[in-house]
């Protein structure tokens, strides 16, 4: 505070040595390098709490740089919130129950109050909830707030689905239906992708330095989340599968049956139904083994093909059971 002070109070670049004889404490330093750890550490504290701390000089003829907050960018400007949108806001603030939210929350209220806006806590019969639960959580949005790069094991589909490693350049974290993902620039696919927080195995690992990755300006994390769980109406295409004769009833009630067809043999249906998600409809159509198989799209026999070899691998892996029978190589 301290500091802070000091830096509004002028309009000069202060340098390090000048402010080591202005704020109190810094004096006491036993040393040169005890001064600087400790100012360094509070610059650093200061531009996490969002203090535009400006570096620089004032003529070309000075030799060290100097610093400074501008009066006009510390400054909240005036706020006046509408009685729903103080509402709106009192909400917000009881929406986080994680530690690393509840803080944010708690310090947006005290600048609020502190210029002037009254947010009653208590308003409204709404009880918002919003937590997030998955151990990836707090690692992600520190990644995110680093802007350091990740990597971590991401089951793909269902519980049996296969364990892929990713390496992922964080943009965010968003909530969509009640689950949390992980959106960002996936480097082994080379294009953007969101991941569901509950499917990540095992730790998340940092990599590379901090601040070396950039949000694109122009993203919108939850439309992309949006459209890889939901496509939208044009973007929604048919998928037509075989289905063995007397089975998949429930599939056969979400979609059309288009006549008589067989697959190597067995006597079945041709059956059509609207694609929305690859993945959902995936794990639908695994769960029937060998009576139901995709003639199309490719995508979709790819995924109900990772699923049915994961599902065989989690058996292989337990002696006292026998492998599904059915499984394609």
């Amino acid at each position: 505070m301290n500091l802070v002070l000091c830096l509004l109070s002028t309009r000069q670049y202060l340098t390090a040595e000048r402010i080591r004889g202005i704020v109190p404490g810094y004096a006491d330093a036993p040393s040169d390098e005890a001064f600087f750890r400790m100012f360094e550490r509070d610059k650093n504290e200061l531009r996490e709490l969002g203090v535009p701390l400006e570096t620089g000089r004032m003529s070309p003829f000075d030799t060290v740089d100097g610093y400074r907050i501008a009066r006009s960018d510390y400054e909240l400007g005036e706020i006046d919130l509408a009685p729903d949108e103080a509402t709106a806001v009192a909400l917000a603030s009881r929406l986080w129950e994680t530690p690393e939210l509840a803080g944010a929350a708690h310090g947006a209220l005290v600048k609020l109050r502190a210029a002037g806006v009254e947010v009653d806590e208590d308003q409204g019969r709404v009880q918002p909830r919003a937590g997030g639960a998955d151990p990836a959580f707090a690692p992600l949005l520190a990644a995110v707030q680093a802007g350091r790069a990740v990597t971590f094991d991401h089951r793909r589909g269902g519980p049996a689905g296969e364990v892929v490693r990713r390496t992922v350049e964080p943009w965010g974290v968003v909530s969509l239906r009640g689950r949390w993902y992980l959106v960002g620039f996936d480097r082994d696919r080379q294009a953007p992708r969101s991941f569901r927080l509950s499917r990540i195995v095992g730790p998340v690992q940092t990599v590379g330095p901090e601040g070396a990755v950039e949000v694109p300006a122009d993203v919108d994390l939850v439309e992309l989340v949006r459209r890889s769980v939901d496509p939208g109406p044009g973007e929604q295409r048919t998928a037509r599968l075989w289905v063995a004769a007397g089975r998949a009833y429930g599939l056969r009630r979400l979609g059309t049956v288009r006549g008589p067809a067989e697959h190597v043999g067995r006597p079945g249906e041709e059956l059509e139904l609207q694609l929305r998600h690859v993945d959902t409809l995936a794990r639908w159509i695994a769960g029937h083994g060998p009576d139901v198989v995709v003639l199309d799209p490719p995508e979709l026999a790819e995924a109900v093909r990772e699923r049915l070899r994961g599902a065989y691998a989690a058996h292989a892996a337990t002696p006292s059971r026998s492998a599904p029978t059915g499984v394609p190589t």
